[in-house]
């Protein structure tokens, strides 16, 4: 794997945004459905169940963005069924397994907090409890997130690629996490420009644009309204730009899909 310059972050956010603009109301969609399953599976109310398994089926949907970006660049058309892509595939099995180790991973972290602020942002993630405004207040809850963060990095590194990777190139969980985490540290130059970049476009900007509305129109309204649509498209490009960083290191995938996630013919 080459080495790749700092600025290829900023490259990945613009390939990001081209794959978009090739077909922005097919991807909203497909980003809209994605969030429509996963309201509904937090309306079931399932004890535990219910609170684990949209996190669990994280690298299942995100093969859906990465295989409608594949479409995108091969000219197809992205259709919600694309949702299912990750369902239909023979890694489905390790996709869960991997989704699984999202959760232990988050687990850890945010156990891991409770040496920062005593265990309050563990309570507010886990319901246990009610807390006061000045419980929270006066607590260290902003650091002991800041803490949690940084302890779930090495995990956030190990799965970057490692869907993709089992997906595409059939390897085994630990194997792709394995070259997930070297692949994202060799190339950390370019993902430091890439999460800088899009902590001031998905972070600064919409905060500037707010202000602006809000100095303009004077209006809440108004302002839900542009800012509503504005994030969806930031985060459906951002979905959009996580394909580039995977063909800039490991090239492009190859298509090895059943035939009932081929292209629907109109």
């Amino acid at each position: 794997m080459e080495k790749l310059p700092a600025k290829t972050g900023w490259i990945w956010i613009k390939e990001g945004f081209a794959l978009f603009r090739k077909q922005p109301a097919e991807l909203s969609t497909l980003f809209l459905a994605y969030m429509f399953l996963m309201l509904a599976l937090n309306l079931l109310q399932i004890p535990v169940l219910g609170q684990i398994l949209p996190v669990v089926l994280v690298p299942v949907f995100a093969m859906a963005f990465m295989q409608a970006c594949v479409n995108i660049e091969q000219g197809k058309r992205v259709y919600p069924n694309l949702l299912l892509v990750g369902f239909r595939s023979p890694a489905l099995k390790n996709l869960l397994l991997l989704g699984v180790l999202y959760v232990i991973a988050a687990i850890i972290a945010i156990a891991a907090s409770s040496l920062v602020d005593g265990g309050l942002f563990w309570q507010a993630v886990t319901g246990q409890g009610t807390l006061e405004p000045k419980e929270i207040q006066d607590s260290n809850i902003s650091l002991a997130m800041m803490f949690a963060a940084a302890v779930y990095i090495p995990a956030a590194m190990a799965f970057w690629y490692a869907a993709p990777l089992i997906m595409w190139q059939r390897m085994g969980v630990m194997k792709a996490i394995f070259y997930s985490f070297f692949a994202v540290s060799r190339e950390m130059k370019a993902f430091a420009a890439y999460g800088l970049a899009w902590a001031a476009i998905g972070v600064v900007l919409p905060a500037i644009v707010s202000v602006l509305i809000a100095a303009v129109v004077g209006n809440q309204s108004v302002t839900i309204m542009i800012l509503l649509p504005l994030s969806i498209v930031l985060t459906v490009v951002m979905y959009c730009s996580f394909y580039p960083t995977y063909t800039h290191v490991f090239g492009k995938p190859v298509e090895d899909l059943p035939p009932q996630d081929a292209e629907v013919k109109e």
